[in-house]
């Protein structure tokens, strides 16, 4: 794995103008003050600790000491696992907020129905003993009903197994995921009941299932759309009929309703790309006679479409606004294209990227005039800080090798004490991704990548 880390100093913004070749006025004076010069003696260690964010020290505070801790009432929890929540020990200061804490942390802990403590005050000390009362647990999981399903999938998405504790929220919870996930499948009648015992086991946890019939698409129809043809939105959502292409009634036509949601928000945002910025979007549906098939309608209202009146940019304090209106595709008069607009915004935050505004964030809004079918687009910028390549650092796991690490740096073209370039590092990423040096297998080691690590001036991280 390779990481180099990129500390940038704060610089101080002045008045830029973007475009090609821009190593002079903004690039320049970059490289200036002399640094400071270093410590007489390296100090010493106690003073690193206390002048630091070093390692906490940590005061014994009390009056009485705490002769023995005591936990009763755990039968299925072990007295290592309890132990190892509790801060109060034998030999120490009593505290009683410590105590407290103590019982936060048991009940925190999820197998207990409470937690409480009892103290033994005596002339040399204090004994303390937590009662705890256990969560009954799950003996088993029965799943009664289910013939579509396989019983090790109804396990998995239920997510509750034996002697996990028997808690009415997660049955419950694992009952609506079980719903959730027979809808996914098509099976929108289903039926699930959640109950608690049966005659010979009272911790048995029982969902009867009643699955109703897996429903399909028959067909799909798109009405009111006039600018786009019905075949090319068929194309655009996730639902489908199956039948595309021939008589294949079972293949990715299972009849989902929340998907069939996602595809009306899918339509609606299509147009608005498009420049339809009111159209609104609805869907119906009719089961045939048999209840296993479903004729679905997307009814379309696409409105008006609008064209741009203004385009006004705030926020730019660095650039000069004319510099920036040179990158947009998007102008005044122009019928309004979702699409540009979104080029335009990647391109001004790559424009303020490349000199070393690595945090830029541009926010497109779209406000609507009083004239018909007229839209005025407004962007609002965020400069944030200016930043330099401070130091670099090269991070190998494994074996470290001197040539190795010369090479990651002969791959990179990023030096110390040029502003950072957004548009750089990613394509130096690419490179490191690319250059098959090192392990890019996640299972194996992190794959190697380029991370910033902002800092102040002084060096510190945040």
């Amino acid at each position: 794995m390779l990481a180099i880390l990129l500390s940038a100093p704060l610089s101080l913004p002045a008045l830029g103008q973007f475009g090609g070749g821009g190593g002079g006025g903004m690039g320049g004076g970059g490289g200036g003050g002399a640094s400071a010069p270093g410590p007489d003696s390296k100090p010493k260690f106690r003073e690193f600790v206390h002048d630091g964010d070093g390692i906490a020290v940590r005061r014994e505070k009390g009056d009485a000491i705490v002769l023995d801790v005591r936990v009763v009432g755990n039968k299925r929890v072990t007295m290592h696992r309890i132990l190892q929540q509790v801060q109060t020990r034998k030999d120490r200061f009593y505290d009683y907020e410590t105590v407290l804490g103590d019982v936060r942390r048991l009940n925190d802990l999820g197998s207990f129905d409470h937690v409480t403590f009892k103290l033994n005050e005596q002339p040399s000390g204090v004994g303390v003993t937590f009662i705890v009362h256990e969560r009954p647990t799950i003996s088993q999981v029965v799943f009664h009903g289910n013939r579509a399903m396989n019983e090790r999938e109804l396990k998995g998405r239920a997510g509750v197994n034996p002697n996990d504790p028997l808690s009415e929220f997660s049955i419950e919870s694992a009952r609506r995921r079980l719903s959730d996930y027979y809808r996914e499948e098509g099976f929108n009648q289903v039926s699930v009941l959640s109950s608690v015992g049966l005659p010979n086991d009272a911790s048995a946890v029982v969902f009867r299932i009643n699955e109703g019939p897996k429903e399909r698409i028959a067909s799909i129809a798109i009405n009111g759309s006039t600018i786009v043809s019905e075949a090319r939105l068929k194309t655009v959502i996730k639902s489908s009929d199956g039948f595309a292409g021939g008589w294949v009634p079972y293949i990715g036509n299972t009849f989902d309703i929340a998907k069939l949601d996602q595809d009306v928000d899918i339509l609606a945002a299509y147009y608005h790309n498009l420049g339809f910025l009111t159209a609104t979007v609805g869907r119906t549906w009719k089961y045939r006679k048999d209840g296993k098939w479903v004729d679905v309608v997307f009814v379309v209202n696409e409105g008006p479409q609008f064209k741009v009146n203004e385009v006004q940019i705030v926020g730019n304090q660095y650039a000069i606004e004319s510099s920036l209106r040179e990158r947009l595709k998007l102008n005044a008069g122009d019928t309004f294209d979702g699409t540009k607009l979104r080029q335009d915004v990647g391109e001004m935050v790559y424009a303020y990227g490349e000199l070393g505004f690595i945090y830029a964030e541009i926010e497109p809004q779209t406000v609507m005039r009083d004239e018909a079918n007229i839209v005025d687009l407004v962007y609002k910028i965020t400069e944030g800080d200016r930043w330099k390549v401070g130091k670099i650092r090269v991070n190998i796991d494994g074996e470290p090798h001197l040539m190795k690490e010369t090479t990651m740096l002969n791959l990179i073209d990023l030096r110390e004490g040029d502003w950072i370039d957004r548009r750089a590092l990613e394509t130096n990423r690419s490179r490191l991704e690319r250059s098959q040096l090192l392990e890019t297998n996640p299972q194996i080691a992190e794959p190697p990548d380029i991370k910033v690590v902002p800092t102040d001036e002084g060096g510190k991280r945040y």
